[in-house]
Formats: C-alpha cells, structure tokens, sequence
C-alpha cells in the first residue's frame, strides 16, 4: 500500500497529496475533522484546509463530544466550530445533533458488538478523513484511526468505545473498568466498522493527516499544550493502517529532541498497540511504501 508524504504544510500541497490519491470523490462528501474544544490552539486552521474543502464542495461533519465542554450540545459545537473559522468556508453538520444514532455492527470484536455514529453520517456519498496527527492523553496519539472511531461515533457511540463496550452513558462510561489495551483495541474496532459499513454501501473514503502543531494532547483539550516538535508534513493514503503507522514511524526516524516527550506520551497509553490490532481485524497494513511528493 502507498502512503504519500509532502513535507510541505500548504493548501497547494494539501490537494497535491489529496491528488495523487487518483480518487475522484463524487456527490455529497464528508470531511471529518476535529473542530477543536474551546480553547484549544492546535485544531486544523480554516486557512489551510479552506480552499481543499471548498474546492470539493464538502461538509464538515462532526459528532457531539463525551466528555463535559463547550462541544458536548449541538448548538454550543456549532458556536465553537464558528469560532475557529470552520463554518466560514463549509457547512458543518454535527451529525447527532438530534441525539439520534445509526447503529452499525461490529464484526469479530473483542469488546465492542456494535458501534454507534450520527445518524446522519447515512448522508453522504463519501468521506475524507482528515485528520490532525498529535498526542492523546488516552490513547496516546490520534490521527486517522482516532478520527474514525471517536470522532464519528456519537456522543453515546464515544461513551460506549471509551468504556470498551460496558455502557452507552456519557456520564458513566469515564468511570467503567477497564485495561488500558482494551480500550485501544476498540478504538480500531470502531474504525474497523466504519470502513466495513462505508465499503458495503459502496462509498469511497480517503485518509489524510496533517503533521502539524505536535502537541503532547488533543484538540479536545481545552488547555492544549504548545508543540513539542518541528511539524513533520502530510500523509496520505487509501489504507488508514499504514497512515497511521507512516505518521509514528516519522516521529520516530525524527532527530528532533522534543519527539522523546512524544514518543513517551504515545508508549505510556500503549498508543501504537493499535496499529497491529487493527491490522488483525483486516483495516489495512502495518507495511507500506512511502512516496514523496
């Protein structure tokens, strides 16, 4: 499987990388991305992703978030996704914003029997998951895997990955035991499902992350620290397996000396467990040949 890899951090090369893909999306296309919690600094900035989504005529699509914050009620995510810029070149759908879920199965889980995204993710005719790479202070790192398991799951699809299958209650789900792998292992089986249900609807997805802004947490932190490295570029793919392991194996070959602070946050949260998890459940592929651009 190729991954694509621009060094360069610009609109020009953000629909470069997108093009040599060789995949025309068509109809009505949904861009996921984080839009970051209220206060965060590191969210993708509407200046660089701007004219690629516009260019598609996409959405922004989003899910409401878990966790108590300023992104966890449709009208207040809105606001939030006005803020920083989004809503200035796209529309954004926050996809359960009637509290409403499409259910979608898991096959061959470990923890998870289903996975629960918003509704309206039914809408569209295919998907760009664009993601932001940085740390994560639960799963150690998020990028494209991250995003289509937490990000596209519901608000009660997020509380019933983050308590590895025990409940759907946002409100309960944070204090369920469980082991720290198990809840890596289903973040992959949500993303698993998600690609199973887009593949049987005939529906195209691409996965692309941008390397930027490499903080120690997500943009789901409102208190969001600043970056501990130098940005390392774009990756792309078919394949969100191999993206995701192109992006670790970059922090890794990196010289830079704030990687370690990295490194540290993504092996202490068993965050690369994910990788060859996912590859078991048929995702995609640990191997990959990186093609500069």
């Amino acid at each position: 499987m190729k991954v694509y890899y621009s060094k360069e951090i610009t609109p020009e090369s953000l629909q470069k990388i997108y093009d040599a893909l060789g995949v025309k999306l068509e109809g009505k296309i949904g861009v996921k991305v984080s839009t970051g919690e209220a206060g965060s600094k590191g969210y993708l900035k509407a200046d660089l992703i701007g004219p690629f989504v516009k260019s598609l005529n996409g959405t922004i699509i989003e899910c409401n978030t878990a966790y108590p914050g300023e992104r966890n009620k449709a009208e207040d995510h809105l606001k939030v996704a006005k803020d920083h810029g989004f809503t200035g070149f796209a529309d954004v759908d926050i996809m359960d914003a009637e509290g409403e879920d499409l259910k979608i199965p898991v096959k061959n889980g470990k923890h998870l029997k289903y996975d629960l995204v918003g509704k309206n993710f039914a809408n569209y005719d295919a998907i760009i998951n664009l993601a932001h790479g940085k740390g994560h202070a639960m799963g150690g790192f998020g990028a494209n895997l991250k995003n289509q398991s937490i990000g596209i799951a519901s608000r009660k699809g997020k509380a019933y990955i983050h308590s590895c299958g025990k409940t759907e209650s946002p409100k309960l789900c944070w204090v369920s035991k469980h082991e720290q792998i198990d809840f890596i292992e289903s973040m992959a089986e949500a993303a698993t499902a998600v690609a199973d249900y887009l593949k049987e609807q005939g529906k195209p997805i691409v996965y692309i992350t941008v390397m930027n802004n490499l903080s120690l947490d997500c943009d789901c932190d409102s208190k969001q620290g600043d970056p501990v490295m130098k940005d390392l570029g774009i990756v792309a793919s078919l394949d969100p397996v191999a993206n995701d392991q192109a992006f670790i194996d970059l922090i890794w070959a990196s010289k830079d000396p704030g990687a370690k602070e990295l490194k540290e946050r993504i092996d202490t949260r068993l965050g690369r467990e994910i990788l060859p998890y996912a590859e078991s459940l048929g995702l995609g592929s640990t191997k990959y040949e990186l093609v500069e651009i």
